[in-house]
């Protein structure tokens, strides 16, 4: 699983390193970037669940 942050969406709001830290990160200009990929198994569904609580659906994750 490939996830990816779109930075023109992104409006910072931090809630997706706190549903999976282990795959999203915030980055210095304020806005996620996803900084593992791809996707550890062990946290598939940590991610799709940062995706689905995305407030502006800035994240996108798929199948390789």
């Amino acid at each position: 699983m490939i996830a990816a942050v779109d930075k023109n969406t992104c409006i910072g709001c931090g809630a997706c390193p706190s549903v999976c830290p282990e795959v999203f990160q915030m980055d210095d200009d304020g806005l996620a970037i996803a900084y593992v990929n791809p996707v550890p198994s062990e946290v598939e569904d940590s991610a799709k669940e940062a995706a689905d609580g995305c407030p502006v659906d800035a994240i996108h994750v798929s199948e390789d």
